[in-house]
């Protein structure tokens, strides 16, 4: 895996075997970044990266300029990967978080503007993850809400959905407040 662009373009990342991930494909990742890249400024975005696994989606909004992210994960190891892998890199913008995500959701006190979700695909609580987000308000006005997941899972019909795109077998789905549909 590699960062694909900004102040850490090329840099690897290299989890060890043992980490229990199905970490987000560079195209995959490239592709969700290009379509951010639109409604985006990098720059003055807080990102709360769920269920971060190796942290490459927090390490890809650090790189291109996120002002703080914060990676929540719930495995001791892939914790310590992520922090031990913000300082190779240098960065000190990345808050890591060890806590069951859907715990946290519901004590959450602070507003985001983007939100990323990539769950265990098995997770039977995978579906409800959009209404967490919405019902604990952890949105900015105009934040963005991305749920990778299984094709099976549709929410084309959440009274939030903005757009969906798939990439191979990953499937990303967007949900707003305040975005037009432009499917």
């Amino acid at each position: 895996m590699r960062i694909i662009s900004g102040t850490l373009r090329g840099r690897r990342i290299e989890p060890k075997e043992e980490l229990p991930v199905r970490p987000t494909t560079d195209m995959a990742r490239e592709s969700l970044f290009n379509i951010l890249n639109n409604y985006v400024d990098y720059e003055d975005c807080a990102v709360m990266d769920l269920f971060a696994g190796t942290g490459a989606v927090s390490l890809e909004f650090v790189s291109r300029g996120a002002k703080e992210v914060t990676a929540v994960e719930i495995n001791p190891k892939c914790v310590d990967f992520i922090r031990k892998t913000a300082e190779r890199f240098g960065v000190e913008n990345i808050h890591v978080v060890r806590a069951d995500v859907f715990d946290l959701l519901k004590r959450a006190y602070k507003k985001f503007d983007i939100v990323f979700a990539d769950p265990p695909y098995s997770s039977p609580d995978l579906p409800n993850l959009p209404d967490l987000v919405f019902e604990n308000n952890i949105l900015t006005d105009d934040g963005i809400f991305i749920l990778e997941h299984p094709q099976e899972h549709s929410f084309e019909n959440h009274p939030h959905f903005w757009q969906h795109r798939k990439y191979g077998k990953v499937n990303f789905t967007f949900f707003a407040n305040k975005l037009e549909s432009d499917n």
